[in-house]
């Protein structure tokens, strides 16, 4: 199983750990995606922070993301999986897995970024500020950038088993699985289900708790109708249908009573 999650806005401090080596980040084949990226967003923020800041779309009690871009190549890096913080990552609580699910969580969560394209949450990189949204004068609109690159790797990643999808429109726009790959894909949605409405908060939050509860659990769907099945067992409240041609991904609702 490979599961697919957004990156977090917020982040944790870098810290005091040993600098970035971009060569150590898994899936290599966006190495050099990712180091035109990482060239341009140094130089930028390194330069004239006014434009920086707007390109980067952050307002000006957020100026000193600026300065913390600037020194990426020199800053502390630690595990994606402490550096992404926010309501999923909260709920997720990778620390506190026992060790056989942090087995399993390094081998199947995959996080996407603006900066990276795409991590496992062992990777060791530093704090950042760069979204999906941005779009660099150089590199361009980083949803378009990463597209080529993920083609080419993200099929080889997945393998042959599910592919369960949480992440937003925003990151969801630079890989799209297709063929045989999107067959065996399921997107997520969390509903309020008296208002049958998406609630932000509660819908990071319950993607963070599905993921930990498989985790945790050790379940292993093979398919989509699969994770349908282990969901159910888990307690959770799903709807699906499966896709009415081939090489279309499963779409699931769960729904959820109470907002927290």
């Amino acid at each position: 199983m490979l599961v697919l999650l957004p990156p977090s806005e917020g982040k944790a401090a870098s810290g005091r750990g040993a600098p970035l080596k971009p060569e150590s980040l898994s899936l290599p084949g966006l190495a050099e995606a990712r180091r035109a990226v990482l060239d341009e967003l140094v130089e930028l923020c390194a330069g004239d922070g006014e434009k920086a800041r707007e390109v980067l779309g952050l307002s000006e009690g957020l100026r000193g993301e600026v300065a913390k871009n600037a020194v990426l190549r020199t800053a502390g890096a630690r595990p994606a999986g402490e550096i992404y913080t926010g309501v999923l990552y909260d709920a997720l609580d990778l620390a506190s897995l026992d060790a056989a699910a942090k087995r399993r969580a390094a081998r199947s969560l995959l996080v996407f970024s603006g900066l990276w394209g795409a991590v496992r949450v062992t990777d060791r990189i530093p704090s950042y500020r760069c979204s999906m949204g941005v779009k660099l004068p150089g590199v361009g609109a980083l949803g378009g950038h990463w597209r080529t690159p993920m083609a080419a790797v993200l099929p080889e990643t997945a393998g042959n088993g599910l592919v369960l999808d949480l992440r937003s429109s925003a990151y969801a726009a630079a890989w799209k699985p297709k063929g045989e790959v999107a067959g065996r894909t399921a997107s997520v949605r969390v509903l309020h289900a008296p208002t049958r409405k998406v609630v932000s908060h509660f819908n990071k939050a319950t993607k963070g708790r599905i993921v930990r509860s498989l985790l945790l659990a050790g379940a292993a769907p093979k398919g989509p109708a699969e994770l349908v099945e282990a969901l159910r067992d888990l307690g959770y409240v799903v709807e699906a249908e499966a896709p009415g041609r081939t090489g279309t991904a499963w779409a699931l609702d769960v729904l959820v009573d109470e907002v927290h």
